[in-house]
């Protein structure tokens, strides 16, 4: 466990000793070229998680923690990994423009625009607000809270949750009645945190609603408060 501890302290002054440029923390690069992205191997992952990409040291604990769960008989899948700019963009918008309903609603039919935004933010960030930018997050084996309830899921989510942090994974969005604000509970998404907080408190000082443009709706983004209720509105921190 001291050697653990160590491990995850030295990436956290490793994070603290390199300046990172806005444009990485609003997802403005290209993971496939990014030197500090590696792609994720077919056997972890499936769906969207196909061909992704995480940080070299989000994947090396991700492979660690997925060999002891798999002696347990857990098996952990990556569904989905980093997003950038663009690809948050698409994911957005497509629900902004009603191409993909949102609660079974055409969302074009939401004429009051903040509405609009809150529903898509229910599970969705706006780009340049999402931790998927940064390479240390990943969604896990399903995308429905109802899946890690019962059976596999509900083995999977438990052991997650008693092991995740020796791993130094957390998940960002727990259950809201804490008073934790933003989005709703994720039980698949788990965060690295050892970059992801350094990431979080540099994304805090350098970031500013002048910079969250470029999409449809993001004149909402001041008006959501989404820094302070959505970036900010995690369950761990550094």
């Amino acid at each position: 466990m001291r050697l653990l501890t160590f491990f995850i302290l030295a990436f956290i002054v490793e994070a603290k000793s390199q300046p990172v440029d806005k444009n990485y923390l609003l997802g403005k690069f290209d993971p496939a070229t990014h030197s500090q992205f590696v792609k994720l191997a077919d056997e972890h992952t499936r769906g969207s998680g196909r061909g992704a990409y995480l940080r070299k040291e989000t994947y090396e604990a991700f492979l660690k923690m997925s060999a002891a769960a798999r002696q347990e008989g857990i098996a952990l899948t990556i569904i989905s990994a980093t997003r950038n700019f663009d690809s948050q963009k698409r994911i957005w918008e497509n629900k902004w423009n009603g191409k993909v309903p949102v609660e079974g609603k055409d969302l074009t039919t939401v004429t009051d625009l903040k509405e609009r935004a809150r529903l898509i933010l229910l599970y969705s960030s706006m780009p340049s607000t999402s931790r998927h930018h940064w390479g240390t997050d990943m969604d896990l084996n399903a995308l429905e809270n109802s899946y890690f309830e019962t059976g596999e899921g509900l083995k999977i989510y438990t052991w997650l949750k008693a092991h995740a942090a020796e791993y130094g994974f957390c998940q960002p969005y727990t259950s809201k009645t804490t008073g934790r604000s933003g989005y709703e509970e994720e039980r698949w998404h788990w965060s690295y945190l050892p970059l992801s907080g350094e990431f979080l408190n540099q994304y805090t000082k350098q970031v500013s609603y002048k910079d969250i443009s470029g999409f449809a709706g993001s004149d909402i983004a001041k008006q959501m408060a989404v820094i302070k209720n959505y970036v900010e509105g995690v369950a761990c921190k550094k």
